[in-house]
C-alpha cells in the first residue's frame, strides 16, 4: 500500500496547474503597471504642464494678466512654480486685497483672490480732472475714475469729505487716523445695510493733526450731524431723531452728539 501514498517531494516537483500559471502572470503584470504608474505619477507627470488651471473669487482682471502676473506660463508644471513669489506677483494688484495660490498634486493649480471691497468714495483732482476715488476698510485706494458699472456701485456709498488727496493712484493708502472710521463703515454696511444707505455723505472735520470730528449728511434729509465717532448703534439713534425732528418741521438745521448729549441749532442761528 506505500506506492498509494504521494511523497511530499513529488508534490513539490509537480506542475503547476492552469489557475496558478495565471494568478502569477495576474501578479507580474500588475506589479509592472503598478510601477509604471508610480514612475508616470511621481517621475513625469509633476513636471508635465499643469492639466487644469482654475481662477477663482475676481472677475476683473483678464485671466491671461493674472497667470503673467503670477509667472504662470504654458510651459509651468507643479515643481516649477514657487507659489509663494506667484503670491506676492499678484498682490501688485491694488484691486485684491488677498491671494492663494494653490497647487494639488501632481498636475494641478488653484489661484483664488479676493478683492477689495468698497466702503466710501472721495473726489479727487487728477489731470485736471474730477474723479472718484474708491477705498476699502484699511483706506487703500484700489480704483480711480469711474465707468458705467461704477456709477450704481457709488450710488449706494457715501462720500467722504474733507479729504486731501493730491494725485492719488492705486495702492496708495489714506492717513492711518481715519481707517477707525472706513472700519465702522464697513460694519454698519454688513450688519445693517438700511443704515448704511441712509448716509449721503460724511465730511472730515479736522481739528488737529490726528483727531477729527465727522459731519454727517443724511439722504433726503436736511438736517445734518456732527460727530465724534460712528457705530451702528450711535447710527441708528442718530437717524431715528432726524427722522422725527424733519418731520415735525422743527426748523433744527443741525444736531450735535459730539458730547453724548445732543444738542441742536435752529436754521435761523447757523452759519451755514
Amino acid at each position: 500500500m506505500a506506492e498509494d501514498y504521494v511523497l511530499p517531494e513529488e508534490i513539490a516537483t509537480a506542475a503547476p496547474t492552469r489557475f496558478e500559471k495565471f494568478l502569477r502572470v495576474f501578479i507580474v503584470l500588475a506589479v509592472l503597471c503598478l510601477a509604471g504608474e508610480l514612475v508616470w505619477l511621481l517621475g513625469i507627470t509633476p513636471f508635465r504642464p499643469f492639466s487644469g488651471i482654475e481662477i477663482s473669487g475676481y472677475e476683473g482682471i483678464a485671466r491671461e494678466e493674472i497667470l503673467a502676473r503670477a509667472g504662470i506660463s504654458p510651459d509651468s508644471s507643479y515643481f516649477s512654480v514657487n507659489v509663494v513669489n506667484s503670491e506676492k506677483a499678484l498682490m501688485g494688484f491694488s484691486a485684491l486685497e488677498s491671494v492663494k495660490v494653490l497647487k494639488h498634486f501632481p498636475d494641478k493649480l488653484h489661484i483664488i483672490l479676493e478683492s477689495r471691497k468698497p466702503v466710501a468714495y472721495a473726489l479727487s483732482s487728477l489731470n485736471g480732472r474730477t474723479v472718484p476715488v474708491l477705498f476699502d476698510n484699511r483706506g487703500v485706494i484700489f480704483r480711480i475714475g469711474g465707468n458705467e458699472n461704477d456709477e450704481s456701485l457709488l450710488y449706494l456709498l457715501p462720500v467722504i469729505s474733507g479729504l486731501v488727496i493730491e494725485d492719488p493712484f492705486p495702492g496708495m493708502k489714506l492717513p492711518v487716523m481715519f481707517v477707525p472710521l472706513f472700519q465702522a463703515l464697513e460694519k454698519i454696511g454688513i450688519s445693517a445695510p438700511e443704515l448704511f444707505q441712509a448716509v449721503s455723505e460724511l465730511r472730515i472735520n479736522r481739528k488737529s493733526s490726528d483727531s477729527f470730528d465727522i459731519i454727517l449728511y443724511p439722504a433726503h434729509k436736511k438736517i445734518k450731524v456732527r460727530l465724534s465717532e460712528l457705530n451702528e448703534d450711535l447710527l441708528r439713534y442718530t437717524l431715528l431723531m432726524v427722522d422725527v425732528l424733519a418731520s415735525k418741521d422743527s426748523g433744527i438745521s443741525s444736531l450735535d452728539f459730539r458730547s453724548g448729549i445732543a444738542s441742536y441749532i435752529p436754521k435761523e442761528a447757523s452759519s451755514e
